[in-house]
């Protein structure tokens, strides 16, 4: 089975590629990904010809299946390998908790991880223009305002003391994307640490640390946190 999966992805600090690669180490299945890292910083490997062949997109992470079929968008890609392996289903078992659990990763990833890349982007340029064709401070700036005025309403969700988003006792993908939305925000050139804003997330931030999937999946030592550098394996 490890020979049918080829996946083009990026370190652990670019988020989409970090929130399937923790999605995978969560599920138990990061074992069958062959994996094709591109060097993002700053040559921008996945806009040249061989990967837009696959996926005109440009962006990563992008899944090449035994029979030729190829998937991006980080979500695409977790719904289709939740369904087609077996063990926990991370993205929910009832179709009440897969609705909820698509709802509130929506929220998370629309309204606080979206906001944090974009705002990455179009404040700093340190990626190239192949990856930063914009550079507009104020729009930069107002991101960041959306993404800390969203943060604060999951941190008030979570404040009933659930440990995690659908309030069970493990997390689910709504999870994984607000994990690598605060691992974002800690990036140096984004600044903009929700764990030290928001008690809830701090705590979650905290679990997310203790969990075997998350020393796994940020064990590449390409966070650009050097809070995880210990978490480096050789």
């Amino acid at each position: 089975m490890a020979d049918t999966l080829r996946l083009f992805t990026s370190p652990s600090a670019f988020p989409n590629p970090q929130r399937l690669r923790l999605f995978a180490h969560e599920k138990g299945i990061a074992h069958l990904f062959d994996e094709v890292i591109y060097n993002m910083a700053p040559g921008g490997e996945q806009r040249r010809w061989r990967h837009l062949k696959m996926n005109p997109w440009g962006e990563t992470p992008t899944l090449l299946l035994a029979d030729g079929t190829v998937l991006s968008e980080t979500a695409a890609i977790v719904r289709y390998l939740d369904a087609a392996h077996p063990g926990r289903r991370l993205t929910g078992d009832t179709p009440l908790e897969q609705g909820l659990d698509t709802m509130w990763e929506n929220r998370i990833w629309v309204h606080i991880l979206y906001r944090i890349t974009t705002m990455f982007h179009v404040l700093h340029q340190g990626l190239g223009p192949k990856l930063e064709l914009t550079h507009n401070p104020q729009w930069g700036e107002h991101c960041r305002k959306e993404a800390l005025g969203h943060a604060a309403l999951v941190d008030r969700h979570l404040a009933d003391g659930r440990a995690w988003m659908l309030g069970g006792d493990e997390p689910t993908f709504a999870d994984i994307t607000l994990c690598t939305a605060i691992a974002f925000s800690k990036f140096p050139v984004c600044a903009t640490p929700l764990d030290e804003r928001f008690e809830q997330l701090d705590a979650l931030w905290r679990r997310w640390q203790e969990r075997p999937s998350f020393k796994a999946a940020y064990a590449d030592g390409g966070s650009g946190l050097t809070e995880l550098d210990h978490l480096k394996t050789a």
